[in-house]
């Protein structure tokens, strides 16, 4: 009876142990269904597997984190800053050049801070802040001002020019490239100093070669005569450049060009100008139309206005076709200054379109900056010829200062119709004529 009872009792134990295993093994073969989802079966046992995907797992784990680690010692070594916040503005991690551009002294890594607390700059934080709300990458450009604890130190600091880039990333976070432009302004600067100092020890010496020059030519008689007459040509172009360069770079020094502000009639002065240039537009058969107000004027500087229509027109000359015409719309449009009284302010708009080649698609960034010389393609003349036009490439730059002074805006474009040059014109200060319609 004795032995009946421990049988009984040992298939009853072995029974429930039996049980509690495979309760087990289902627990494991569900634990570890996901892991082994993308993989190819195995028939092990369920704990020599499990402990097998484990290893995987933490063999993932680890190159995950020598890839992370990979990462932050790329970012930390390059050339640009870098700053990871996280949903809240928390700065997470940020590399060498960063602290050094934003001068993170009171940042150590591994620590988590308000970003606002380290670095004083609203347009940084306004930056990521439109970063998260939009989620796309922004651009932005200011003058950063360091901040440092004591006012001696920070008397010392200098303002920097950033630009910098920003992305969205998971979880809210936004990361930040940072790029210090101030050795670049620095450098341009310095170029441009350098530059105005030699063309300004330039002049003197050029005046008296050209006085050489005319003495020379009038002492000679033909067909010597003719290289002291190309001398002379050469000479002016290079007093030109000089004088050219010299203006320009006082427009741009002296962000208020001084102006001095008078009614311009817009249609007379245009034609003014192409009478002036017409000998130069006969020789190559070319004509200007003109449409839109007969009667409008501006308040403007006239002479340097005269000087816009002049590059920009003599540009025309050169670049145009022959026995085409130059095209010159002259019109008002209404812009919403989105004031408190929904303000109609009025623009005067004037597109100049010739019948040339155009630009080409690589030069129409560049069309304005100084220098900038475009595809010789698009001049009409052969390069041999005697008569041949040869710009110094500042006129157009010169035409974007005095544009800008006025307030207005000039862009560069290839006419849909013409498939020639484009150039649109926006200047505000119109002026109604008295004898002229009502264009409101």
């Amino acid at each position: 009876m004795f032995l009946l009872g421990f049988l009984l009792g040992l298939a009853v134990g072995l029974g429930f142990w039996l049980w509690q295993q495979f309760q087990l093994n289902s627990y494991l073969e569900r634990v570890i269904q996901p892991l082994n989802s993308h993989s190819y079966k195995i028939a092990l046992p369920v704990l020599p597997r499990l402990r097998q995907e484990m290893s995987m797992v933490k063999q993932q784990q680890q190159d995950l984190q020598l890839s992370l680690q990979t990462y932050q010692e790329l970012l930390d070594s390059a050339p640009l800053g870098y700053l990871q916040v996280d949903e809240e503005n928390q700065l997470l991690w940020c590399n060498q050049q960063a602290r050094e551009i934003l001068h993170l002294q009171r940042w150590q890594p591994g620590q988590v801070r308000l970003l606002l607390e380290l670095v004083r700059s609203y347009e940084l934080d306004q930056l990521i802040e439109q970063t998260r709300d939009w989620q796309k990458p922004q651009v932005r450009e200011w003058i950063f001002h360091p901040s440092r604890d004591h006012a001696k130190a920070m008397l010392e600091l200098k303002p920097l020019a950033l630009e910098a880039t920003s992305l969205p990333l998971p979880a809210g976070q936004v990361g930040v490239f940072l790029e210090n432009r101030q050795p670049l302004l620095d450098m341009n600067q310095q170029r441009d100093r350098s530059f105005s100092d030699l063309a300004h020890e330039l002049r003197t010496p050029l005046t008296s070669i050209r006085l050489v020059a005319e003495t020379l030519q009038s002492r000679l008689d033909p067909p010597l005569n003719r290289w002291v007459k190309r001398l002379m040509q050469e000479v002016d172009r290079l007093i030109n450049l000089v004088q050219s360069w010299l203006e320009l770079t006082q427009m741009e020094t002296n962000s208020t060009m001084l102006l001095h502000l008078e009614r311009v009639e817009v249609r007379s002065l245009i034609f003014s100008v192409w009478e002036n240039l017409e000998p130069l537009a006969q020789y190559h058969n070319l004509n200007l139309s003109y449409s839109g107000l007969e009667s409008i004027s501006i308040q403007a500087d006239k002479s340097r206005i005269h000087q816009v229509f002049v590059n920009l027109l003599d540009n025309c000359i050169k670049y145009t076709l022959p026995h085409t015409n130059i095209h010159i719309e002259v019109n008002v449009i209404s812009v919403s200054e989105f004031m408190m009284n929904d303000h109609q302010s009025q623009l005067l708009e004037i597109n100049i379109i010739d019948s040339g080649l155009g630009f080409a698609p690589i030069d129409l960034p560049h069309v304005f900056d100084r220098f900038y010389r475009g595809d010789k393609a698009r001049h009409h003349e052969p390069e041999s010829s005697e008569t041949a036009i040869t710009g110094s490439g500042l006129g157009l730059s010169i035409v974007r200062q005095i544009i800008i002074a006025h307030g207005g805006t000039i862009k560069a474009m290839n006419h849909p119709e013409t498939g020639g040059a484009w150039i649109q014109i926006h200047l505000p200060q119109v002026m109604a004529n008295p004898l002229s319609e009502d264009y409101s």
